[in-house]
């Protein structure tokens, strides 16, 4: 996480200046990106537009890429311990998955984790682009209470989106 916090002001140049379209230039470059947003949105704290919802994904990508894999992992040795698996280098009663299968376990794990947690990466790339974007695409700040139903959502312009968000936050708080 503080990897994420150090370099996320990286990210949020590097976004806004993939964003840019042809003929239609806001920053000239690096050092001019960095300028102009200390300048316009806030001082350092523009740099952080939209690092809630990253630090919030993290949890969920990484809980269900390692439950995905562990899960891929032993149900593979279980039903086709021959087939997928090989005796360990330490220990040879032990059986872990050959290479190649080790890696597209991997695969399965992060794709199923990155749909997963992809309403976040959604949220954080909106919030990091809302002061260059239409203003019929900006992410308004999304107001939550607690209700008898857990989160509930008071306010937002782009309902569809939010519920969706609500439900991840949702199953969040419950975990």
């Amino acid at each position: 996480m503080t990897a994420v916090i150090c370099t996320y002001p990286l990210d949020m140049v590097r976004v806004r200046l993939a964003f840019q379209v042809k003929g239609e230039h806001t920053y000239t470059g690096i050092i001019h990106a960095f300028k102009t947003i200390y300048a316009q949105e806030g001082g350092f704290f523009g740099f952080y537009r939209g690092l809630m919802p990253t630090i919030l994904g993290m949890a969920p990508y990484a809980g269900v890429s390692f439950f995905t894999f562990g899960t891929l992992k032993s149900v593979g040795l279980s039903h086709a311990p021959t087939l997928l698996g090989r005796p360990s280098s330490d220990n040879p009663n032990v059986l872990v998955l050959k290479t190649h299968v080790n890696l597209l376990c991997g695969g399965v794990a992060g794709a199923i984790a990155q749909t997963i947690s992809y309403p976040f990466d959604v949220t954080r790339r909106r919030m990091q682009l809302g002061t260059v974007l239409p203003e019929f695409e900006k992410l308004e700040t999304r107001f939550y209470h607690v209700g008898q139903a857990g989160l509930e959502l008071l306010t937002s312009s782009d309902l569809p989106t939010c519920l969706v968000y609500n439900q991840v936050l949702i199953l969040l708080l419950k975990i």
